[in-house]
């Protein structure tokens, strides 16, 4: 497979180059990556630190048998609470190939997952979306892009036709919150014009005679402490911009990792008094397809172990 590398240029045409210069997210570094990382810390080529059967994703992504994830390395945002940041951050993960990428897609799909699950692939989109020429030259599972919503519609219209379904967070509408918690003041406009471009290549989420997920976007949102008032905002607003028919994942696994101890209001967990009130004001605003999670989901345990397993 011949490599090649993308960029979106400035007055948002695609550029495809030789070098890795990057423009893909909000961020617009416009950096070689093939001389100097990113703001995101990501090199030019692939980087993965885990790709295995993963069983704690919501009902229609990993079904009974698992979704086939791939957790890649590096990360476009800077949060604070970053359940992965020993490979968001801390950068942990083993360079690949596009065509070992491929076979690794190909032996997930071999093991019976319902879905081909991409976890955090935003800074590798343009290389990403090349493997999934190839992939789908043959029949796999539903291919499921699972990222933190900070993109650029530009880069997003790549995967056209590429991914069956999106699973972004919305994880603030303010910029404030953003800018505390994310370091990405300009993530709320962002993920909103990133979510619309998703919504328009799949539309709302389809499920299969199994409840698996064959097409469409579903949007997850993390409930923060102290920070009830915005995770209803962000629900209003999807209710208002994209429907309450809209598939939502409402989301209490918060604890505090990485750096999030040394912040004042989210050095604790999420108490089932505040997720418990945002859960019912999503019922309130008409939503009834998606998820909530049942008390107790605040566990590092459900965080995978990253020790490049699969790749």
């Amino acid at each position: 497979m011949t490599k090649w590398a993308v960029g979106i240029a400035p007055r948002g045409e695609i550029c495809y180059t030789h070098a890795m210069i990057c423009n893909l997210c909000p961020h617009e570094c416009g950096v070689d990556r093939s001389v100097t990382p990113g703001r995101c810390g990501a090199p030019d080529r692939l980087k993965a630190a885990l790709a295995l059967p993963f069983f704690f994703e919501e009902p229609p992504i990993s079904g009974m048998r698992g979704s086939g994830a791939v957790f890649f390395s590096h990360c476009n945002l800077s949060c604070a609470f970053c359940q992965n940041h020993e490979i968001s951050a801390g950068g942990f993960g083993k360079e690949i190939t596009d065509d070992e990428l491929t076979a690794i897609l190909f032996r997930l799909t071999e093991k019976g997952v319902h879905t081909i699950n991409l976890v955090s692939p935003n800074p590798y989109t343009g290389l990403i979306a090349g493997v999934l020429r190839e992939v789908r030259k043959r029949p796999v599972p539903p291919v499921v892009w699972n990222s933190n919503g900070y993109e650029k519609p530009e880069t997003l219209a790549m995967l056209e036709g590429l991914v069956d379904v999106y699973l972004p967070d919305l994880k603030y509408v303010s910029e404030a919150a953003a800018r505390r918690c994310s370091g990405a003041p300009d993530y709320p406009a962002a993920a909103a014009a990133a979510i619309g471009e998703m919504k328009r290549q799949v539309g709302d989420l389809v499920l299969d005679e199994d409840g698996v997920a064959v097409r469409g976007t579903m949007i997850r949102h993390l409930v923060l402490p102290g920070m009830v008032d915005e995770s209803k905002r962000v629900l209003l607003w999807i209710a208002e911009h994209l429907g309450a028919q809209t598939h939502i994942s409402l989301m209490s696994q918060y604890y505090p990792a990485h750096r999030a101890r040394l912040i004042a209001g989210l050095d604790r967990p999420v108490s089932n008094a505040e997720y418990d009130e945002v859960c019912r004001y999503a019922v309130v605003l008409g939503f009834e397809n998606g998820w909530f999670q049942e008390e107790g989901s605040p566990d590092p345990e459900f965080t995978p172990r990253f020790d490049l397993r699969g790749v």
